[in-house]
């Protein structure tokens, strides 16, 4: 169906490259700009900040547009705003960039998600949903390929930006022939909207902002990691590749998983499943070890973010759209602290074993919450 389609290029934009081309673009940008840790981690959280805005933004019920034309002003504002930072050097430029582009894939990510499952649900093809959340993991690959291949090339960091830009333009032309207009209103369930917030929807809002927190840190710096140890510093280009390739299926693995045993079962044991990858990356510096933490951590941080939305939306009893969004906001707070607080520790210490030691803990900590 062209609206699943339409919604896989979408999150692959805005999400897969918006928010994650910058994990294998850092390290040549720490060589050739001289960033520290705490500078690399501030310009990630300043993206992270964005996130939590654009969500705060998108709950808001009477914004100005169509929800579609919104969703392709969000992929515009990501395609320029990845581009801009290969025609800058300067750390407060990098920051706001960031900051904006956070703001458009958190309007990525609800609005294609708003718009994509109502249409889905409304044609009898629920199933598909899988299709538009593994559009992250589809732009993590194809964005990282690109940067690999760039690299190889000999080019700098600012073309990897540029490109990457580039392809995100492709990919707002894409998703606008796909997703025509339609009238068609936000099906709003009977019910209190504040009715929402139960005992139960609040836990789950601490667990998904605790899971924001624990796989940012491997994920916004596992490539650095890579680089930094000589024994597997080759594995750099295919390293993220992997990850991005592990995330396409694993939606629908999740989902497949979390249909037998039910949602919270899932997440807590999808939450496991991402820690045992977070530990792996600093523990078992090898290739099977970076290997392992690329497939754990790239094939559950996309499963456990449909599972939250999907668990979230379960519980919602007013309009779904702005439980969405409360959950983004959840999310959003823990990638805030986790770049910043894993730079600063990485600058203190030399080492992300005690930041990748909190993350791990902080998603045990998720699991038991949905469980309970």
């Amino acid at each position: 169906m062209p609206a699943a389609f339409a919604g896989l290029i979408a999150m692959a934009a805005a999400i897969g490259v918006g928010r994650f081309v910058y994990t294998p673009i850092l390290p040549p940008m720490i060589e050739a700009l001289h960033l520290s840790k705490s500078e690399a981690g501030l310009i990630a959280s300043a993206n992270f900040l964005g996130y939590l805005v654009g969500a705060l933004i998108a709950a808001m019920p009477s914004l100005a547009g169509s929800r579609r034309s919104r969703l392709l002003a969000a992929l515009a504002t990501s395609a320029f705003t990845t581009a801009a930072m290969g025609l800058t050097t300067t750390l407060t430029a990098f920051v706001v960039l960031r900051f904006i582009a956070g703001i458009a894939s958190a309007f990525g990510l609800i609005l294609s998600t708003s718009i994509v499952l109502e249409r889905l649900a409304t044609a009898g093809r629920g199933g598909l949903s899988a299709l538009h959340f593994a559009g992250v993991g589809v732009g993590i690959a194809v964005s990282a390929a690109l940067v690999a291949e760039l690299l190889r090339l000999g080019l700098t960091w600012r073309m990897l930006w540029l490109a990457s830009g580039g392809l995100t333009v492709a990919a707002l032309l894409a998703a606008a022939w796909l997703l025509p207009d339609a009238s068609a209103a936000v099906s709003v369930r009977s019910g209190s909207a504040g009715s929402a917030a139960d005992a139960g929807l609040s836990r789950l809002i601490v667990a998904y902002g605790l899971f924001g927190f624990g796989y940012v840190i491997t994920a916004t710096f596992l490539v650095a990691i890579v680089r930094g140890t000589p024994a597997i510093q080759t594995l750099e280009p295919v390293t993220w590749i992997i990850f991005g390739a592990a995330a396409v299926p694993s939606v629908a693995l999740w989902t497949f998983f979390a249909g037998r045993f039910g949602i919270a079962a899932t997440f807590a044991v999808a939450s496991v499943v991402e820690a045992a990858g977070v530990l792996a990356s600093v523990a078992w510096q090898s290739t099977p070890g970076v290997f392992l933490a690329a497939v754990l951590v790239g094939g559950t941080f996309m499963g456990l973010t449909a599972l939250g939305l999907s668990g979230a939306r379960d519980r919602a009893e007013g309009d779904p759209h702005r439980v969405l969004a409360l959950m983004t906001v959840g999310f959003g707070a823990g990638q805030i602290v986790g770049p910043l607080f894993a730079g600063i520790v990485v600058d203190l210490t030399g080492s992300f074993v005690a930041p990748s030691i909190a993350a791990a803990l902080a998603l045990l900590v998720a699991a038991i919450l949905v469980v309970i």
